[in-house]
């Protein structure tokens, strides 16, 4: 899943960005309004975690572009502000749900689960393929009754294979979903964190290249 967090409070906005890191979620971070739909126009986001109360351009004003502009983007609105009538006015605008705060860090995680399992065709709560097991909620991978010790960037690369089901996904799509925006286009962490992750999958094979292309899972025929 990638999330753009936008919140102007810098202490709020680091914690929130490390704490779904480690949930081996794609985070970015905008301070502003404005900087929120730059991000927007560049990367391709499941879900904003969005505070209302902006500088430059207030966040009413980014989640009413969010949802007459990006239609598959869930909102997930925070805000001091926690009166019915603010919650109303915050859903009225397009948010997908909203969180007042302060607020515990595990329900803002359920909620953007959630949320990414709303935009579309939900996956099945655990993915396998051949003998390999895939938790997404509980951040377990297992093959056959062997855990897999993952890094996170491992685990997501590991979820977004097992997600496509066979289908080969590019180096792009895993950089756009499992990394960040500083990550330079160009690097080779993709295939450096596809060879630890085959060695850790170990034999038979599934992970498979195809060059030029990208890679995918499927037990050896």
């Amino acid at each position: 899943m990638r999330v753009l967090i936008v919140e102007d409070d810098t202490f709020i906005a680091e914690a929130l960005l490390a704490g779904l890191r480690r949930e081996a979620m794609a985070a970015d971070l905008a301070l502003d309004g404005a900087s929120a739909m730059e991000h927007l126009a560049c990367h391709d986001y499941d879900v904003v975690v969005l505070d209302r109360d902006l500088p430059v351009l207030h966040g009413d004003e980014v989640c009413r572009a969010i949802a007459e502009r990006y239609s598959g983007v869930r909102v997930l609105m925070l805000t001091a502000a926690s009166a019915l009538h603010d919650r109303v006015d915050g859903l009225r605008l397009g948010a997908d749900d909203y969180l007042p705060k302060p607020f515990d860090f595990p329900e803002l995680v359920a909620r953007l689960r959630a949320l990414q399992r709303r935009a579309g065709t939900p996956p099945p709560p655990v993915l396998h393929c051949a003998d390999v097991r895939l938790d997404p909620f509980r951040l377990e991978a297992y093959r056959a009754d062997r855990f897999l010790r993952l890094t996170r960037k491992e685990f997501a690369v590991l979820h977004q294979l097992m997600a496509a089901d066979g289908g080969v996904v590019s180096s792009e799509t895993l950089l756009e979903k499992a990394w960040d925006e500083h990550t330079d286009p160009f690097t080779n962490a993709v295939r450096i964190t596809i060879s630890t992750l085959r060695r850790k999958l170990g034999d038979p094979p599934l992970l498979h290249t195809v060059t030029g292309v990208g890679y995918y899972l499927a037990q050896a025929r």
